[in-house]
């Protein structure tokens, strides 16, 4: 087998130059999911809105067991029929279909990544003592007081290998944005590919440029996760 290393080189260039995209669509979504995760973790935590629970927990449910390539294809296909439609009754001017694809990717991987990310939080909240919420209550600590000085520091010590699993996966997964033709690094590399056959070599670099990425995130939430954790370290000297 023969590589053009020539075009190895050219596209991995063009690959480097799509991170900001495959970035943007991890982060923004993970941000953006983050407070709708937080609400139903602790949703189905508490026991006494069993209606609203369990409507949450079949969304998750949902969610986690489709898979993400199916999402994909069905909001990029159906979502866009159905603000047209929207649009039309109400007499808006606007035209859905003239949209940034990003738009609808930063949709899919968010409602996606909301679903997983509650699971997080929900066992991150669950490894600290509920004792410490009702010792907190009974120092004259408001509950909100509590979760932000007592509870979440904890859960976010328990919830950051989870997390950074979760980050990774997801900007892996953002590699299927190609479907709904945004220009992340798996897509630059299929396009310039595509003139001479070159699948080879661009998926190479493909592959090199997720792993210098990936890698990158792990040491990031490597010092991240010693960073929270600096409490512990205190407490056992």
């Amino acid at each position: 087998m023969d590589l053009d290393y020539k075009f190895l080189v050219q596209t991995f260039y063009l690959v480097l130059g799509a991170i900001p995209t495959t970035l943007k669509l991890t982060f923004v979504s993970l941000l953006a999911a983050t407070p709708f995760a937080f609400a139903i973790a602790m949703v189905r935590r508490q026991s006494g809105r069993r209606i609203l629970s369990q409507i949450v927990k079949a969304y998750v449910t949902f969610m986690r067991g489709t898979p993400i390539v199916l999402q994909i294809l069905m909001i990029y296909s159906v979502l866009p029929s159905v603000l047209n439609a929207v649009a039309l009754a109400w007499n808006l001017p606007i035209n859905v279909f003239d949209w940034d694809p990003v738009l609808y990717a930063y949709i899919v991987f968010t409602l996606n990544t909301i679903a997983l990310l509650s699971e997080v939080f929900r066992s991150a909240l669950g490894s600290v003592v509920q004792g410490q919420m009702e010792a907190a209550l009974c120092a004259g600590l408001t509950r909100v007081q509590a979760y932000i000085h007592i509870i979440l520091p904890q859960a976010l010590v328990s919830a950051m290998p989870n997390l950074c699993n979760l980050t990774i996966n997801l900007l892996k997964g953002t590699s299927l944005a190609f479907l709904m033709t945004v220009k992340d690094m798996t897509a630059v590399a299929k396009v310039a590919a595509s003139y001479g056959y070159n699948y080879i070599e661009a998926y190479m670099d493909v592959l090199v440029g997720y792993v210098i990425v990936c890698s990158i995130v792990q040491v990031l939430f490597h010092f991240a996760e010693r960073h929270v954790g600096r409490y512990r370290l205190v407490r056992q000297k």
